[in-house]
């Protein structure tokens, strides 16, 4: 081999070891670095009789964002202000509503429920009939029931939903 092809294998190791040794650590680097962060911070005693001010998050001291608003700042105006609570929806109102729907009798073992079809359904499922009970849709929560088992849950007292 040339002079100058030895030479730039050379240097082409010796650069290849430079870059190796900048970026590894050996296990005792490890160890001393983590001796002496154990033993330079030593946590300070609480004070139990003191009252700790809880600022933004427990591990920061005020905010760590430009676009951030301090804590007291952030959640006041009119999106958080809830005044006026007969426009707000009612809790559990779609609830009581489908709790209405009278039972949907059929005489197939299962049933298929799409909420409607098209863009304002849901995915088809399947729903079992099988046990005398009332069987709602996951989704939509419409009652179906098996024909089979009607005189029985026509003896029940009461039932969640209108059995007509």
């Amino acid at each position: 081999m040339a002079t100058s092809q030895l030479r730039a294998i050379g240097a082409f190791a010796r650069n290849a070891r430079l870059s190796q040794r900048a970026f590894t650590t050996s296990a005792r680097q490890l160890e001393a670095a983590v001796t002496k962060s154990t033993t330079e911070t030593v946590p300070a005693a609480a004070d139990e009789s003191k009252s700790i001010e809880i600022n933004q998050a427990p591990n920061r001291a005020g905010v760590w964002s430009r676009s951030q608003k301090p804590r007291a700042v952030a959640m006041t105006g009119p999106r958080f202000e809830q005044t006026d609570f007969t426009v707000q929806p009612q809790a559990q109102a779609a609830i009581e509503l489908i709790h209405k729907q009278p039972v949907r009798w059929t005489h197939d073992r299962m049933v298929a429920c799409d909420g409607g079809g098209g863009a304002s359904g849901h995915p088809r499922i399947f729903i079992n009939t099988d046990k005398a009970e009332i069987a709602s849709c996951n989704y939509c929560g419409i009652p179906y029931a098996n024909e089979h088992h009607r005189k029985h849950l026509e003896s029940l007292p009461q039932t969640s939903y209108p059995l007509q």
